[in-house]
């Protein structure tokens, strides 16, 4: 990556997102971050700062209005990072029409639209990349529609690996992270000492951190020959 590269990093205003988008900054390129809360973009600008190399543009990315303007703002791109989600989490037979809709326009229709609008406008050799996660191996009671998406988020890479050749399209796909979801889940104390428990099970005896998903989405764009492939961060929760 090199100072003429721009990276669009949708979902970049908060956790792995906003990891990928330091990462690239001091990686020495231009920096696109969209998400769709306006004050947390505002936030993000202020904490990654690099005025004239960060640009913060709102959108959904299941909006595909509001994609296009992103991709107008970004102009010619070198690379891709999709890290926005919206999976509602329940049991299967109470999921409601508006959850299920809301998990595919996130991690499947607004992916597959984000890849449309930014193929056409990448230099060679560019790559796009994808967040899905490892519920796709190891479902749990309660998150059929994580399963669901991330692992047909999986396929739809493979596939468009062959389609939009020679841009290449790869996912990365983490375990266990301490992204501000968390926090919207549990007090802090709570919080704590459930991703210690979550770290004893795990071999390393950590879980991980937005830093450690940004270094394997860094090395998926600096690749050249990688593209149809998932790679696990996960700390091998495949395994216990």
């Amino acid at each position: 990556m090199n100072g003429n590269d721009t990276v669009v990093v949708i979902g970049g205003s908060s956790g792995i997102g906003l990891a990928v988008a330091r990462r690239s900054l001091a990686d020495g390129a231009r920096v696109v971050i969209a998400g769709r809360s306006q004050q947390r973009l505002d936030q993000a600008s202020r904490e990654l700062g690099r005025p004239g190399r960060l640009t913060a543009v709102p959108a959904d990315i299941a909006d595909r209005a509001q994609l296009t303007r992103v991709f107008d703002r970004a102009g010619t791109l070198a690379h891709l990072v999709v890290t926005a989600a919206d999976l509602p989490y329940g049991a299967a037979l109470t999921l409601t029409e508006d959850s299920v809709m809301r998990a595919l326009r996130s991690k499947i229709l607004g992916p597959l639209f984000a890849a449309q609008l930014a193929a056409p406008r990448m230099t060679a050799p560019g790559s796009i990349t994808f967040t899905s996660g490892v519920a796709a191996y190891r479902p749990a009671p309660g998150g059929t529609l994580a399963a669901t998406v991330n692992g047909a988020l999986e396929a739809m890479v493979r596939a468009l690996a062959l389609e939009l050749g020679p841009v290449r399209v790869n996912a990365v796909s983490p375990g266990w992270v301490d992204t501000p979801v968390w926090d919207q889940l549990a007090a802090p104390e709570v919080k704590q000492a459930r991703l210690a428990g979550l770290a004893a099970r795990l071999p390393g005896r950590r879980i991980g951190q937005p830093e450690d998903i940004a270094n394997a989405v860094s090395f998926l764009i600096s690749d050249s020959l990688v593209t149809g492939t998932v790679l696990h961060a996960e700390g091998a929760q495949l395994l216990v």
